[in-house]
């Protein structure tokens, strides 16, 4: 049996062509679209993404692959090679120098960074009207989690703030060169921040809270939130909204968080 030899950063590329049309269906690109891609290796969906796009980035953090891009797409006026991580470019800056408001990102994201690279894309949301990505099925089921579930948490809050997700299809180890060790998904998201369906002001201030929240899984809402403000008018709100007041964060979805944050900073919780 043939040894697949994994690339020295980890990354795993699709080969199958069933699965590739599939995820071409699923990203719809328009002839107007913008595309930034995360980690296009070799350059499969790079080049179908070529086709497609009127503009497209293909952000490569491996130099001989970025090299390898740069010589593929030579000749070619709407790609742009960046060799360089994703977690350090500036998506503001790639819109303002091609003169868009708001981009696509599709990416098929290494395993051991999905969550730094989606909060790191999260911070540019007002420049990306969606974001389709290949993750880890367990990440993925995680992305989309309902409150009471054990995969819901912290990283299911954030991302379903941010955006709209929805599990698309799972992708056997074996669409990939070299195959993995795990189940992957494709995961759409499409970017729709609820900062004004939540009535939330202050935004940063609702994620510390939020974080503050999930801090310690085994602990209540109230024990989370001890010292961050003033616990009589946290149960008064828990009361009023109808939450048990020995209720855990991983119990509460979006709009009852956002509902109790609402209450201890300002007193209004509808």
């Amino acid at each position: 049996m043939a040894q697949h030899r994994r690339p020295p950063l980890g990354q795993v590329f699709l080969a199958d062509g069933r699965v590739i049309g599939r995820i071409m269906s699923a990203l719809a690109v328009e002839p107007d679209d913008a595309v930034l891609e995360i980690g296009p290796g070799p350059g499969t969906m790079t080049e179908l993404l070529a086709e497609r796009a009127a503009k497209l980035w293909a952000v490569e953090v491996d130099g001989k692959l970025a090299a390898g891009l740069r010589e593929k797409f030579a000749g070619a006026a709407n790609v742009e090679v960046v060799e360089a991580d994703i977690l350090k470019v500036s998506i503001e800056a790639l819109c303002e120098a091609a003169g868009r408001e708001r981009i696509r990102v599709f990416g098929n994201l290494p395993y051991y960074i999905t969550s730094p690279i989606l909060l790191r894309l999260f911070e540019f949301h007002e420049r990306i009207a969606d974001i389709t990505v290949m993750v880890q099925r367990e990440v993925a089921e995680r992305i989309v989690a309902k409150p009471g579930s054990k995969e819901y948490g912290l990283f299911s809050v954030t991302c379903q703030y941010y955006t709209e997700p929805s599990m698309l299809f799972s992708i056997p180890p074996q669409a990939f060169r070299p195959p993995p060790q795990v189940t992957s998904a494709l995961v759409g998201m499409r970017v729709a921040p609820k900062k004004e369906k939540l009535g939330i002001e202050d935004e940063k201030g609702f994620m510390r809270l939020v974080q503050a929240a999930f801090g310690q899984k085994r602990k209540t809402l109230v024990n989370n939130w001890k010292g961050l403000c003033d616990p009589e008018r946290l149960r008064e709100a828990m009361a009023e909204l109808g939450i048990d007041a020995r209720a855990r964060a991983e119990t509460l979805g979006l709009e009852q968080l956002a509902g109790l944050v609402r209450a201890v900073h300002t007193g209004r919780h509808s």
